[in-house]
């Protein structure tokens, strides 16, 4: 659905996992410092959203890399950190993962390159047979203003929409 249709900040409270289960879980961010403007605007609603649902904010790692490129690295190395219990149980730290980054198109073809490599990146991740989500939470806008009104302006913030993704896919009943 077009975002001019619905405001990525809304969500329905009724239907969030409950936060009690929430609390005992770990959540990984990794965000792009490239258009640090709009993407640190990400992850500020990314963080007011994991916390007001009721994740611990030592229980959050944010991780900041250049560019969007770079997101699918980042997310990698979160989605694969785990530990073991002293049963050899493998145990992944991470309840769900997500990327953060904004690419605004240019006069290049660069923009079709990192919009596809991040999107291909992500998807492989959560393609992986062991580990979490990976939540893709990356603007692709034509311009600057397209990208202020998804990260916090007119259309909501992008990162409270990935944030609520991430709960929720962290949170699936089998």
């Amino acid at each position: 659905m077009a975002t001019q249709y619905q405001n990525l900040s809304d969500y329905d409270e009724q239907q969030m996992p409950d936060s009690h289960k929430v609390a005992e879980q770990r959540y990984g961010i990794a965000v792009s410092d490239w258009n640090k403007e709009i993407t640190h605007a990400l992850l500020h609603g990314a963080l007011q959203t994991l916390v007001k649902n009721g994740v611990e904010p030592g229980k959050i790692n944010v991780i900041h890399v250049p560019g969007t490129v770079e997101l699918t690295y980042a997310a990698k190395q979160l989605v694969t950190d785990c530990y073991y219990l002293a049963e050899g149980v493998k145990v992944f730290r991470y309840a769900a993962v997500v990327a953060l980054g904004c690419v605004i198109r240019g006069e290049t073809p660069h923009f079709d390159y990192v919009c596809q490599s991040v999107t291909h990146g992500i998807s492989q991740l959560n393609l992986l047979e062991e580990g979490c989500p990976v939540i893709f939470g990356v603007l692709t806008t034509e311009n600057m203003q397209q990208a202020r009104d998804r990260a916090g302006g007119k259309h909501g913030n992008k990162g409270c929409e990935a944030a609520v993704t991430a709960i929720k896919m962290a949170n699936i009943i089998w």
